[in-house]
């Protein structure tokens, strides 16, 4: 029987708040636009060199295959469940509430800081650009610069999905054309053939030191999800909208390490391990060309951080409206006029303000912070694809007629448990190269475990829970 999407997500006990402005194309741009290669290929490229040399470019193919069994397990989930906050959704439908809450409050918390993460990138850019963006000397630079932008991405969504669903869609755009002229002009200067990336050999331990480049950068893909609420058709589009996010965001990203280890001047004078990809663009197509490609970079890290501070206001909206944090009243509350959450676009924007001050005098403290966000948004990811894999076995997994594994179901779902298992603990590795101290990010995560613990049993002590009855969510979600 055919159905409106209001009346399909009140079937979850929802009424349609949000406002529907989503196609395909700004679907997949919001899923694109938080992994936005360009952004964090930038950042990170000089630190995998750093530790695995030419042999790192193995790493993000090894990480794309990982992660591309996650997004076919969240595939069929998003046909499942077309619901805002949608890792906090699946888990809790497939397991429970306390499952649910605690893969909703690290996915939260995981964005939060990725939002800030992002920003501070322009950083890297914008002071190439045109050194006036160098307003004050030191590290306060990075943190006016960032704070401006999240002042910025909050306002826009403020404003409502359809600002930001054109803003972000057209800077995927300007992405997606940046990404393929500056692979061609790179492959246009090579310096080397492509079988330089069998030239490395590197040991276990800084192999999986390199791997945190791509496992850093290959994330965010279902935040098609996160925005079903206000996608057409979300059964259909958003499956295919985190499929070809991920997809586009990992053959892009495997031309563009390829390029730069073609291109690079030199590969053992220490530059490209230090200044990594900037380096090669400006040494290689001079100032001129490489300014322009600079802003396309900064505009996205614009809409990445735009597109990470929409999922985290989704989670946030999500989370409250179940009555599953504190003060939901407001942060459940949509907009009348603009048919956006937006206090909790507010509050995640402050919040991120907040993580970025750490970085006054505190760098490390900042980039081990941020590490650990990643790991938070791995564990989240595992709180869905394990209870999913358990649903898959006990035959309690409802079907979807518009995604389907079939067959493949049961093995693609474990492999994509065995990868988050894999590489939850490889980012949160006590290392020292990454961490000071070491045991830094597994003494933070189990002290936001214990304080999360302390949020659910108050907001479960307070009369909070989901609005719709948990029991039946596996027997009757089935409609297609």
């Amino acid at each position: 029987m055919t159905t409106t999407d209001a009346q399909d997500l009140a079937r979850f006990g929802y009424p349609q708040q949000l406002r529907r402005k989503l196609g395909g194309y700004a679907s997949f741009a919001a899923g694109f636009s938080f992994v936005s290669i360009l952004t964090t290929v930038f950042q990170l490229f000089a630190f995998g060199f750093s530790f695995g040399g030419t042999a790192f470019f193995w790493t993000w193919p090894m990480v794309f295959v990982g992660q591309l069994a996650v997004a076919l397990v969240f595939a069929e989930l998003a046909a499942r469940y077309p619901i805002a906050g949608c890792v906090y959704q699946w888990a809790r439908r497939v397991s429970g509430p306390v499952i649910g809450w605690f893969a909703g409050w690290l996915m939260l918390l995981g964005q939060i800081v990725c939002v800030a993460g992002a920003a501070i990138a322009l950083q890297v850019v914008l002071p190439v650009i045109w050194p006036g963006f160098q307003l004050i000397d030191g590290p306060g630079n990075a943190i006016l610069l960032g704070a401006g932008l999240i002042v910025l991405t909050t306002v826009v969504n403020a404003f409502g999905i359809r600002v930001m669903s054109m803003i972000n869609s057209i800077g995927v755009t300007c992405e997606l054309v940046g990404v393929a002229v500056l692979v061609v002009l790179l492959f246009g200067n090579a310096e080397r053939g492509p079988s330089v990336v069998f030239s490395g050999s590197v040991g276990l331990e800084p192999f999986l030191i390199s791997a945190l480049m791509a496992a850093y950068v290959l994330i965010g893909f279902d935040s098609a999800g996160e925005l079903a609420e206000e996608t057409r058709s979300p059964r259909r589009t958003a499956p295919r909208a985190i499929l070809r996010a991920l997809s586009a965001a990992g053959l892009g990203g495997v031309l563009l390490l390829l390029g730069a280890l073609v291109a690079a001047p030199s590969q053992t004078d220490g530059n490209l391990a230090s200044g990594g990809l900037p380096y090669v663009l400006t040494s290689r197509l001079g100032s001129g060309v490489g300014t322009v490609l600079l802003i396309d970079v900064a505009i996205a890290i614009i809409v990445c951080t735009l597109a990470i501070q929409t999922a985290a206001t989704r989670m946030m909206f999500s989370m409250s409206r179940d009555a599953m944090l504190p003060w939901r009243a407001s942060l459940g509350r949509v907009s009348p006029r603009t048919g956006t959450p937006i206090v909790p676009a507010v509050v995640v924007g402050a919040a991120a303000i907040l993580v970025l001050l750490l970085n006054i005098g505190q760098a490390t403290l900042f980039t081990a912070v941020t590490s650990v966000s990643v790991v938070l948004v791995y564990l989240a990811y595992l709180l869905v694809t394990t209870p999913t894999l358990v649903a898959r076995l006990r035959g309690r997994l409802p079907s979807s007629a518009h995604f389907s594994l079939g067959r493949w179901g049961i093995l693609v779902n474990a492999v994509a448990v065995g990868w988050g298992v894999f590489m939850a603990v490889d980012i949160g590795w006590p290392r020292s190269e990454v961490y000071d101290p070491p045991w830094f990010a597994i003494g933070l995560l189990a002290a936001l475990l214990v304080v999360g613990g302390l949020v659910f049993g108050r907001t479960r002590r307070v009369g909070g829970g989901p609005s719709v009855d948990e029991g039946g969510d596996l027997a009757r979600d089935h409609v297609s």
